[in-house]
């Protein structure tokens, strides 16, 4: 496998077939009626929040801007629609040379939101923003969904620090973005040597069971790696009984041993057992790490336990049960006419079932209260209110169809933090409840 093959840059892939095939057919019947032209804006939302969750986090659109840039109908991919008939050939021709011309705004990556939060604003003919659909959603969805769960860790870890460690519990390539997100949401770490290749994560690792295994003694073990990668490293020790280990491990190491990791147990008890014995032997600068299938509940219930990080896996990379936010991507209004200048139409989805749909161009702002807290999530079709003018939260992330607001990671974390420390308190309570903050709605026909 190449680093194409993973996702990374190096000779960038087409975008364009992360999509749907009722994308296209639309398209060709829109070209066919004479609608596709007609000026469109599409918005990004969730109607609710997964079961328990009293907030969400944007993240992924990094990555969006890349699938926008990326989305080209090259040869190949033209062959291939050609050679199954998905398409005519007029709309074949069309497709050859699609280029999204239009203005993308949204939510700050790192930001969180609500529901009916939009958190991403596509505007441009219908049929250059019908084809995103898919890629956006998919990003977004898996994206968001991961950073929530992170999110939730790192309030139920405090300051200590956490290691994403999920790659071998998901796809290879959704191994390289949940990274991402779980970073975006307060991890410090990864595992996953990819991540670090192409988002600058820093990555760290030293060794399993099987190494210790490997050997004929554990102490032979803990000797080969010491002597390969120094006496700061992190010696694992629970493969046979804890105590030996813990024992063995600052023989061979001395007090300056690194760390040592528990991956299996009682962890509240085995934390504080192997706490006692470090000390006794002199090693009390020497950190526990802990791992074993952790989510946020289980950091939280670890909060008074002698631990200092955390490796957390197959809970952050599936979303800690909720491996989706179900946003979703609707046409919110329309051209009268494919003339440039006509009015917009708001138009929305008026059935039942829960799934109504609220329609007109909007912006969002967030209210805060006399101590500068968030109280509400506004969203509106008409004039901003002049006391949330300041407090609007879409910006401009592409005009004209060129990205104009890329930024460093760490910049999208940081932000995140200062957004989640600027909600309710309760907010990073665990107990199931509803979203944080509500949402109201202004100047929106009904």
């Amino acid at each position: 496998m190449n680093t194409a093959d993973l996702g990374l840059p190096v000779d960038v892939p087409s975008t364009a077939l992360f999509t749907d095939h009722y994308e296209l057919t639309m398209l060709q019947a829109a070209l066919k009626a004479g609608t596709a032209d007609r000026r469109s804006v599409f918005e990004v939302f969730t109607r609710r929040l997964p079961e328990g969750r009293r907030y969400g986090v944007v993240a992924g659109t990094g990555r969006v801007l890349d699938a926008v840039e990326n989305f080209r109908f090259d040869p190949d991919v033209l062959g291939f629609l050609r050679e199954h008939g998905i398409v005519n050939e007029e709309t074949l021709q069309w497709l050859a040379s699609y280029h999204f011309g239009g203005d993308i705004w949204g939510y700050p990556e790192g930001e969180v939101y609500f529901p009916g939060s939009p958190i991403l604003r596509v505007e441009g003919s219908f049929a250059e923003c019908v084809l995103l659909e898919t890629v956006i959603l998919s990003i977004l969805n898996h994206d968001s969904a991961i950073a929530a769960a992170a999110s939730r860790m790192a309030s139920a870890a405090g300051d200590r620090p956490l290691i994403e460690m999920g790659a071998r519990r998901t796809h290879e390539l959704a191994a390289v973005a949940a990274s991402r997100a779980a970073y975006v949401g307060g991890f410090t770490s990864t595992s996953d040597l990819a991540a670090g290749f192409r988002y600058g994560i820093p990555t760290v690792g030293t060794s399993a069971h099987a190494f210790t295994l490997l050997h004929d003694r554990e102490r032979d073990a803990f000797q080969a790696q010491v002597d390969s990668l120094g006496r700061n490293t992190t010696l694992l020790v629970d493969t046979y009984d804890v105590a030996e280990a813990v024992r063995a491990a600052v023989e061979i190491a001395g007090p300056e041993l690194g760390a040592v990791r528990i991956d299996s147990g009682d962890l509240l008890l085995v934390a504080h057992r192997v706490r006692q014995q470090l000390d006794a032997l002199g090693a009390e600068r020497t950190r526990i790490v802990v791992t074993s299938d952790l989510d946020e509940y289980a950091i939280a219930s670890l909060a008074a336990a002698p631990v200092d990080a955390y490796g957390v896996g197959t809970q952050l990379v599936t979303g800690s049960g909720h491996p989706t936010c179900s946003m979703v991507y609707k046409l919110v209004a329309r051209a009268e006419s494919a003339d440039p200048k006509a009015p917009l139409v708001p138009v929305a989805k008026k059935a039942s079932g829960g799934k109504t749909s609220i329609g007109g161009r909007k912006w969002a702002a967030r209210r805060l209260d006399r101590d500068g807290t968030a109280e509400a999530e506004v969203i509106g079709t008409g004039p901003v209110p002049g006391e949330l003018a300041d407090r609007q939260l879409l910006v401009e992330l592409v005009k004209g169809g060129e990205v104009v607001a890329r930024e460093p990671l760490d910049v999208v974390r940081d932000r995140h933090a200062a957004a989640r420390a600027n909600l309710p308190l309760s907010a990073t309570q665990l107990s199931r409840g509803e979203a944080v903050i509500p949402t109201e709605y202004l100047s929106v026909p009904a």
